[in-house]
């Protein structure tokens, strides 16, 4: 069956009721799976090893939707039947989503060397020893030893926002955060809108719609639990949330677009795919760099407290890393 390069030919209009419904489906539960990890550490006492199961199971969905989910497709999208010439005698995706890597690891390397001048002009000292940004532990009172073994223990089971967030104090070290934040959620943003587009114009809705839905929700699920770790200051309480509800509408949005358009728009055709293509590579990129160096090169291997856990805790980070990874290298299997 030759492929179809021209005029769009997307069938007549089916499920069209279940496409409109799926903007608001798909924006619900994006933002129960951005704002539950937010939410529930400012809010709620629940189970540290909950926090660390969203945490690290977050890691490993921001890497397996960058290796299964943005630059496979990436590859089938620029080597697809209708894209000829150039595209068709070099590994463009692979390109495209070095350059980001590059881009990044640049950008980043200038900014923690103009940062650091400047903190050293200022006559400030610079701490990274755990990969973080820099702060100041705050002074524990001492407390009797019986109150000591009450605290431990309630503290294995239950925390706050204020047991886990340790406090930042200068603005530079809050944007700082922001902008390794806004990074991946600008990676995240590109991979929402395009998928939210095929959806609207695809002809197996229903299988698709259903996978997306989870697909949604585990990877706002990851995102959000990125930004519930974010240690900010009283001034920008709000940034976590704005983050959640930006990825949450980009899907929505995408679908919305796709419905105006899906007479005309034609996913198979040159023009889509290698602009989807060349987007998706350099999404790629930026989710692999933030999941290798920022997640697990920071969380794991240059975080002292990582270095002097315990095994059971190195175990159960893995575990539940993996674990995020699987079920979203899973759903590859159908978008």
């Amino acid at each position: 069956m030759s492929a179809n390069c021209g005029a769009a030919d997307n069938g007549k209009p089916t499920w069209q009721k279940l496409r409109i419904g799926a903007v608001f489906i798909i924006l619900v539960t994006s933002l129960c799976g951005t704002l539950f990890p937010i939410i529930s550490r400012r809010k709620w006492k629940i189970p540290i090893l909950a926090f660390e199961f969203i945490k690290y199971f977050g890691s490993g969905v921001i890497i397996a939707t960058a290796f299964i989910h943005l630059l496979a497709p990436a590859f089938a999208e620029l080597g697809a039947a209708c894209v000829t010439g150039t595209w068709q005698t070099y590994p463009f995706a692979s390109a495209f989503a070095m350059a980001s890597v590059f881009g990044l690891f640049f950008l980043e390397l200038f900014a923690v060397r103009l940062g650091t001048k400047l903190l050293a002009g200022a006559g400030l000292g610079h701490d990274t020893h755990d990969g973080h940004a820099p702060h100041i532990q705050p002074e524990i009172p001492a407390v009797s030893q019986d109150n000591a073994d009450v605290e431990k223990r309630a503290s294995a089971f239950l925390s706050s926002a204020e047991d886990l967030a340790p406090p930042i104090i200068k603005d530079s070290e809050v944007m700082a955060q922001i902008v390794g934040i806004a990074i991946l959620e600008f990676g995240v943003i590109f991979h929402s809108i395009i998928i939210g587009i095929t959806l609207a114009v695809n002809t197996d809705f229903r299988t698709l719609f259903v996978v997306i839905v989870f697909h949604q929700m585990f990877e706002g699920l990851g995102l959000g639990s990125r930004l519930a770790y974010l240690a900010l200051t009283p001034k920008y309480s709000w940034v976590p949330y704005a983050g959640a509800i930006a990825y949450s509408v980009m899907t929505p949005i995408g679908i919305a677009v796709g419905l105006g358009v899906r007479s005309t728009y034609n996913p198979d055709s040159a023009r889509a795919n290698i602009v989807t293509g060349t987007l998706d590579s350099i999404s790629a990129g930026i989710l692999l760099y933030t999941g290798l160096v920022e997640l697990l090169a920071h969380e794991f291997l240059f975080n002292s407290k990582m270095q002097n856990a315990s095994t059971f805790k190195i175990a159960y980070a893995n575990c539940c890393m993996l674990l995020g990874a699987g079920i979203m290298a899973l759903l590859g299997r159908w978008a």
